[in-house]
């Protein structure tokens, strides 16, 4: 609500009123009377006219109506323009399993008019078009979570740690303090990949149970006998609902985890020590 609240309190109601098409056509009768005639007189009433619109439309709660409903319209078409952009730039796989849901959800659409023989679908089955924008929008912060875990490199991490810890061993009073400290970092930073890594593979298992849950929807309708518009009223969407909700968490509680692994590797801490010219690194 405060969103939309937002969206519509940036309407300039009197540009809006004065780009209309039929205003602008009126002005330039006025203009074109006004060549013909060689008099400014039609200029004055143009003017006073235009003054007298812009004054009393702008204000009117019906065109501020019809202009938010025309503002939310364009909003929605660029939403799906901007989706329809992302779609293509997933992995095949990912896009794969986009397209499976948009066919399953144009087929539930088409098996409830069919098995219910209503005419237009009720609102709670036309909530799966949010459901699934939902679910692209958070199937693309999967994949650059995903993508950022293939940016490290786990093994080398690894190596630098036994790599440290032999040095740890053998490395005098003054020196071993710093290898400490740049073995902690490693340690953080091998703890932070992991638990990225445990929240993306529960991300992937959650984005498969929707996947199946809109396949279960759909099995559901199929099944339904009933011939009325309250059969909407036995399809349970709440699992589904609830599994998107789980996705989105989990993308939260996650978030700062990577943020502090993009701090740590922002540090640049040296793979290996290096000796004491490089000391002023770390104190």
């Amino acid at each position: 609500m405060s969103r939309f609240t937002s969206a519509t309190s940036r309407i300039n109601y009197v540009k809006e009123a004065a780009g209309e098409p039929y205003n602008i056509w009126t002005m330039v009768l006025f203009l074109s009377a006004a060549a013909y005639t060689q008099d400014w007189t039609p200029l004055a009433a143009g003017a006073a006219l235009e003054a007298a619109y812009l004054t009393v439309v702008p204000a009117m709660n019906a065109y501020r109506r019809l202009v938010e409903r025309r503002a939310a319209r364009h909003r929605q078409m660029l939403r799906r323009r901007q989706r329809e952009e992302l779609i293509r730039t997933l992995e095949p796989r990912d896009r794969e399993m986009v397209e499976y849901l948009r066919f399953q959800k144009t087929k539930i659409y088409e098996n409830y008019l069919k098995f219910t023989k209503l005419e237009q679908l009720p609102e709670s089955i036309q909530c799966l078009d949010t459901m699934w924008e939902q679910f692209v929008d958070l199937l693309d912060v999967y994949r650059r979570r995903k993508t950022h875990l293939r940016s490290v490199n786990r093994t080398a991490i690894q190596n630098q740690i036994i790599q440290v810890e032999r040095q740890i061993a053998t490395a005098d009073a003054a020196t071993r303090p710093l290898l400490e400290h740049n073995l902690d970092v490693l340690r953080r930073r091998l703890k932070t990949f992991e638990e990225i890594e445990r929240s993306v593979r529960r991300v992937e298992a959650q984005l498969q149970a929707i996947e199946n849950r809109f396949s279960l929807i759909n099995d559901n309708i199929v099944t339904m006998t009933a011939l009325d518009g309250t059969a909407a009223t036995d399809l349970n969407f709440d699992e589904l609902l609830a599994n998107i909700e789980i996705t989105k968490q989990i993308l939260e509680e996650s978030a700062p985890a990577l943020s502090g692994l993009n701090l740590i590797e922002s540090t640049n801490y040296p793979e290996p020590f290096q000796g004491p010219p490089r000391r002023e690194q770390y104190e």
